[in-house]
């Protein structure tokens, strides 16, 4: 990292803040977590205190913030993000100017993939797409060492291209997204599908003898997450590995289109939900093949789990954050 052997990442979620101290080898040497508070003052108020904290134990060279939310393309302000509370807001410089230290900012996922990208599974990679599969799916997209981020900071918003038209209802006002279908809110909307006597794909409903040999049968079923249906499909519960089934062939039918668009080298599987990968991504990988257009006569991308997991937001802001000191951001070529 230039400039310091110690710079600062910070992961904002809509629940919680997580911060670490990063070394030059992208490891975490002390980290802090707070909840997420509700108002713009009362956010960086957080934010101030964790990095203070910090920097008082470790000679910090910057702060990278890893924001859950749409930046600007120029990185200065949070346009928007549905679980915290800037609109607009300028967050890098007010804090910049309250700490007297650089603060440099990015969405949480062009974060994780640059993580990856610099240290990480898709090290070296002339196109490296990172897919977030978490609580829905996020994506970031890493072409020639430069981030992409579109004409408006916001690309690529992978997770929201419709699969099913008239499909499932999904936040952002759409219906049949691909996050609808192949993240950890997925995984636990089909296990209660299953429950219910649904079917899945073109397969036939569980039987009635599976559904109730299945300890997610004794769970109120707005209480099921796609974290106990991993865990129960590990264990080998029939709906569950029925529901990780329907994953995998979404995730193999998304990665496909990703494919056909993007042509990348590698594909990373992150977020919460790549813990559980051994389950899910053979047939993932086996349906991204068949899937893409010209199977068998051109190059299909590797499909990797990611390094870093959950740290890979964190690492990427504080390499982005020592990046910065002292030149532009590495990520940031001149035109």
């Amino acid at each position: 990292m230039n400039g310091s052997t110690f710079n600062i990442g910070i992961d904002i979620g809509g629940t919680s803040v997580r911060a670490a101290v990063i070394d030059d080898r992208c490891e975490i040497v002390a980290s802090r977590r707070a909840f997420t508070p509700r108002t713009v003052q009362e956010t960086e108020d957080v934010l101030s205190s964790l990095i203070t904290e910090l920097a008082s134990e470790f000679e910090v060279g910057a702060a990278g913030l890893a924001v859950a939310g749409f930046v600007s393309t120029d990185r200065r302000r949070v346009m928007f993000a549905p679980h915290l509370a800037w609109r607009g807001d300028p967050v890098p410089a007010r804090l910049s100017a309250r700490l007297g230290l650089p603060v440099v900012m990015d969405h949480d996922v062009n974060s994780a993939a640059w993580a990856e990208y610099r240290s990480g599974a898709a090290q070296h990679s002339p196109v490296a797409l990172l897919i977030a599969l978490g609580t829905g799916i996020g994506a970031g997209l890493v072409i020639d060492g430069v981030i992409y981020r579109g004409a408006h900071g916001v690309a690529p918003e992978l997770g929201h291209v419709v699969v099913v038209p008239g499909g499932r209802p999904c936040p952002c006002g759409k219906n049949g997204c691909w996050e609808r279908y192949c993240s950890g809110t997925a995984l636990a909307q089909t296990a209660r599908e299953l429950l219910e006597g649904w079917s899945v794909g073109d397969g036939e409903p569980l039987s009635e003898g599976a559904r109730a040999r299945s300890p997610l049968a004794l769970v109120d079923p707005a209480g099921i997450t796609g974290t106990m249906v991993a865990a129960a499909a590990g264990d080998g519960d029939p709906v569950a590995l029925a529901a990780m089934e329907d994953l995998s062939r979404w995730l193999g039918v998304g990665l496909a289109m990703a494919t056909d668009i993007i042509d990348p080298e590698v594909i990373v599987i992150g977020g919460g939900v790549a813990a559980a990968a051994p389950l899910y991504l053979p047939t993932a990988q086996r349906d991204l093949s068949a899937g893409m257009t010209g199977s068998g006569h051109r190059p299909e991308p590797r499909l990797v789990v990611a390094t870093f997991g959950d740290r890979a937001g964190i690492i990427g802001a504080a390499l982005l954050a020592g990046a910065a000191v002292g030149a532009p951001p590495a990520d940031l070529k001149p035109v």
